[in-house]
């Protein structure tokens, strides 16, 4: 048998026993960043420079080292100082804390820093260009859907603003389930149904996803409204769930487009229905039919 054959494990042995000890210096920084320690994450991200000057995690230990230690708690009256904030969480501090801890320890990590950024904007305006530097979206984050709320009702007029409509349903969402939704949903479908999918995915509730998954198999509007085809959905909602009427009813007039205007007809017919009122629901069927067969079809298809 050859010297080499001898040595070679013993040597397997040295690097298996360095790359054990590099795993626990790592693990011991990230420790100390889960018990939000900076001093002591510190202390351990040097030991495991010192032992290993090249280790691939020694740039995101930094990042979330910094980001523990920056202690302002200032308010915020720059809307661009909020921006740069929100962007180095966003960009720097959340994929390396995605990267070190796992995506689910990353989240509940980095919601206080996001709080923090929620409370340092709370005195900011609403800036329609800077829409994700206010504090609801920021609340939204950090997880507090009752902060979230607030801060998005504390916008003027924000049932006509798509974002501000957005940031409501899904705080909204989060603290009453479905129930207490369906009429900002219907609003927000009518006046920005781009909004409406955006808001919808980032919902990720079973039941609706299971419904619009329904209106886009069963439901075609016609060239005339491809272009927005989600306004249509609280519509056809009602006669896929007429149980749902007492939600939806609820919403208030938006821009008064035609998905809204057949909306509002099928509030009526099935109010007419209810009260036997046979000559008044045989008109209204009739302008159902004229304003979108579609519509019309899906309604008489459980008739």
């Amino acid at each position: 048998m050859s010297v080499r054959s001898l040595a070679a494990p013993a040597l397997d042995q040295l690097d298996l026993f360095a790359h054990s000890q590099d795993t626990m210096l790592r693990n011991d920084a990230i420790d100390a960043l889960l018990g939000r320690d900076a001093c002591l994450a510190w202390t351990a991200r040097q030991t495991l420079a010192a032992a290993v000057p090249q280790h691939p995690d020694l740039h995101a230990l930094d990042t979330l080292i910094d980001a523990l230690r920056a202690g302002d708690v200032s308010p915020f009256t720059d809307p661009a100082d909020a921006a740069r904030a929100r962007e180095r969480l966003d960009h720097a501090v959340a994929p390396a804390a995605a990267a070190l801890l796992g995506s689910r320890a990353a989240a509940d990590w980095l919601a206080p820093l996001w709080r923090c950024l929620a409370e340092r904007a709370s005195t900011l305006a609403f800036h329609a260009a800077h829409p994700e530097d206010h504090a609801s979206p920021l609340w939204l984050r950090a997880g507090d859907a009752r902060r979230a709320a607030e801060a998005a009702a504390g916008v003027e007029s924000w049932r006509r603003i798509p974002v501000t409509l957005a940031w409501m349903a899904r705080a909204r969402h989060r603290t009453e389930g479905l129930d207490g939704l369906w009429a900002l949903l219907a609003e927000l479908a009518w006046l920005a149904a781009p909004r409406f999918a955006l808001t919808t995915r980032a919902l990720a509730d079973p039941l609706l996803d299971r419904l619009l998954g329904r209106f886009d198999a069963r439901f075609d509007p016609g060239p005339c409204g491809e272009a927005n085809a989600l306004a249509w959905f609280p519509a056809w909602l009602l006669t896929e769930q007429p149980a749902l009427l007492p939600q939806l009813r609820a919403a208030r007039t938006g821009q008064d487009g035609e998905p809204e205007r057949c909306f509002r007809l099928l509030v009526d017919l099935l109010g007419l229905e209810r009260q036997g009122r046979q000559r008044d629901l045989i008109d209204g069927r009739r302008r159902l039919r004229d304003l979108q067969p579609a519509l019309y079809a899906a309604y008489m298809a459980t008739r």
